[in-house]
């Protein structure tokens, strides 16, 4: 029977089309931290297309399969790009790899970590340093004010 004529199921379809991870354009800058977990994903993502390689035909399940080639692609990329930054700035600016507290005008304080964009996560403390965020505070101290979504706040910690 012509492969025109059987009909693949809806999830067999998808994984077959399944798009890359877009890799952003600028500089891939990572912590030590965010260096390992680069190193740890992707010997996550070379266990599971060995897996799937090795759990028989690539069509009796090529989700799995596109999902980890998929990974394996995206990781093996960023630790080919990765500049790692191991220092933050001497003179007690923000910079890459620095922990901002901020005060906001209506009193809330917040601590962010400025990373790279594999390492950042908003919801546990830390954010790209392509972030509106991180490119308002890096270069200020303690004691300045930025500008942030229309609001001004002032730095309260670097470290």
């Amino acid at each position: 029977m012509s492969v025109a004529f059987t009909r693949e199921s809806d999830a067999e379809a998808v994984a077959a089309n399944l798009p890359d991870r877009p890799i952003p354009a600028h500089a891939n800058l990572v912590t030590p931290q965010g260096l390992a977990a680069i190193d740890t994903a992707l010997t996550t993502a070379r266990a599971a297309w060995d897996a799937a390689r090795a759990g028989g035909e690539i069509s009796a399940d090529r989700s799995a399969m596109a999902i980890a080639t998929r990974d394996l692609r995206y990781w093996s990329a960023r630790r080919a790009s990765a500049q790692l930054v191991e220092a933050r700035p001497a003179d007690g600016s923000a910079g890459f790899g620095s922990t901002v507290s901020f005060e906001r005008a209506d009193g809330r304080q917040q601590t962010y970590r400025i990373v790279g964009d594999d390492e950042a996560d908003p919801a546990t403390g830390s954010v790209s340093y392509v972030s509106p965020l991180a490119r308002a505070v890096m270069g200020k101290r303690v004691g300045d004010v930025v500008a942030l979504a229309g609001q001004e706040i002032e730095i309260t910690e670097v470290s």
